[in-house]
């Protein structure tokens, strides 16, 4: 199904332009409206991926309208239209839930970035409320979500493997669910029903991990007043899960590689070996080729664990699950703090699905867990989990501007630029421009000319 716009706009030359430019373009269906009252008319009788209204009309401005739509559907996308003299009612429209807002005269190009931008948002938003409303514990995968290519990939490995007997090393990014994998296999497998043990490398000194590992025998070190089994004979008949096995020591490494290669393991002070059924998997974040060229891990212990690899993508890799991802998280955590239902904002999706998640899915879960916990409405919002709504804006050539030629793409990165560095001062000082110059090091003469140069009022953004 084609994407739709809906132009609302008194000047028919405005309309049929709009209609007959965009309409191929942006590849979607442009239906007009030449009135406020006849685009809410068109609106209660079929829904619109795009509002294109203008701010100037007769009998029923862009800001009424505005208001009026975003009553009967808070999540409807629009875009506002003004000429150079209306900024002061575009930043009035932003404040009442517009997304964005073009000056005419417009360049096409840069209308067609903004508006393939606006129409991104309302896919976001049509494919939460599915993702809502079909996110289910059938979607899960041993508590792992995932619908793309990327994931059903690790699910089938994952299956393949646990039918085995034979080691697996998962790796992957801090954040990316190895913990998890590594449940799954044991589930999975016909060792189901035993024990597993999962120990946590980093966080046990090199000391008291072998101990801990294969146990001892009473009077093997000071304070060693009885035996104890290690986790090699607790995992008995299971698995024992060694997470983060790349920051074990080459000493811990040569007794490890005598239990895959031997099948046993020899307590602290005990001169007989004891043979353990358990199977091995372990995970690392480190790149362990890279660790064996140093030395710092030994390359026949890594072939011995390297047998089953499994690779866990990070979230930037596997966008399509994002939402899926949130949704989950979202769900399982409002009930997890006894919170009431809430839902993400679409300024918050639009984040993000844009953002680069260098802690994965950990990373996620803190951020809803902050938002269910700050937020004071039924919607998350950016600020409730101390996000900006340009902290995922890499670039601005690089992403709005790349297919502009270079001066076009210099002229709207600048306008764009102190658009929204000098709203946001503004903003910050509450309109007081002296106080403003005095933050961002101008002298106040500069700043003024700079407000002016690009249309800036200082009024909107005081407090009435």
């Amino acid at each position: 199904m084609k994407r739709s716009i809906l132009v609302v706009d008194d000047e028919m030359d405005m309309r049929q332009l709009l209609k007959r430019s965009l309409e191929p373009d942006l590849d979607c269906e442009v239906h007009t409206a030449a009135s406020g009252e006849m685009g809410l008319q068109m609106l209660s009788k079929q829904p619109f991926d795009l509002v294109l209204a203008d701010i100037r009309m007769q009998t029923m401005d862009g800001l009424e309208l505005l208001e009026l739509i975003k009553r009967a559907n808070p999540d409807q996308t629009v875009v506002m239209i003004t000429g150079y003299g209306g900024i002061e009612m575009a930043v009035e429209a932003m404040k009442s839930g517009a997304y964005d807002f073009i000056t005419k005269p417009f360049d096409h190009d840069a209308l067609l970035i903004r508006l393939e931008k606006a129409l991104e948002r309302s896919r976001l938003i049509r494919e939460n409320l599915r993702l809502q409303k079909v996110c289910s514990d059938d979607d899960l995968f041993h508590g792992m979500v995932g619908k793309s290519d990327e994931m059903q990939r690790v699910f089938q490995t994952i299956e393949m493997v646990a039918k085995t007997d034979l080691t697996v090393l998962i790796t992957g990014e801090s954040g990316t669910g190895k913990d998890l994998t590594a449940r799954a296999v044991h589930s999975l497998s016909p060792r189901k029903d035993g024990p597993f043990v999962p120990v946590n490398c980093p966080t046990v000194p090199e000391h008291i991990l072998e101990s801990e590992l294969f146990g001892y025998k009473k009077g093997a070190f000071t304070h060693a007043f009885h035996n104890k089994d290690g986790l090699f004979q607790e995992a008995h008949n299971g698995t024992i899960f060694l997470d983060e096995i790349g920051d074990i020591t080459p000493t811990i490494q040569t007794k490890l590689l005598r239990v895959l290669q031997e099948k046993e393991i020899k307590p602290l002070g005990d001169t007989k070996s004891i043979q353990v059924n358990t199977r091995i998997i372990a995970s690392t974040n480190q790149n362990l080729e890279e660790k064996m060229k140093t030395g710092d891990f030994r390359e026949d212990f890594f072939y011995r664990l390297n047998v089953l690899p499994i690779a866990m993508p990070a979230l930037r890799d596997r966008k399509k699950d994002i939402l899926l991802i949130a949704n989950y998280l979202l769900k399982k955590h409002t009930a997890k703090l006894k919170q009431p239902d809430k839902r993400l904002s679409a300024e918050l999706l639009e984040l993000y699905t844009r953002r680069d998640w260098t802690g994965n899915i950990r990373e996620m879960e803190n951020t809803i867990v902050q938002g269910i916990l700050f937020s004071s409405a039924e919607e998350i919002f950016p600020r409730d989990i101390g996000m900006k709504k340009n902290d995922t804006d890499d670039c601005l050539v690089e992403h709005a501007f790349q297919e502009l030629p270079y001066k076009k793409a210099k002229e709207e990165t600048l306008n764009e630029f102190n658009q929204n560095y000098i709203s946001h001062l503004l903003t910050e000082t509450q309109g007081n421009v002296t106080q403003g110059a005095r933050r961002c090091g101008l002298e106040r003469q500069a700043l003024q000319q700079i407000m002016r140069r690009y249309g800036i009022k200082a009024d909107p953004f005081r407090k009435k």
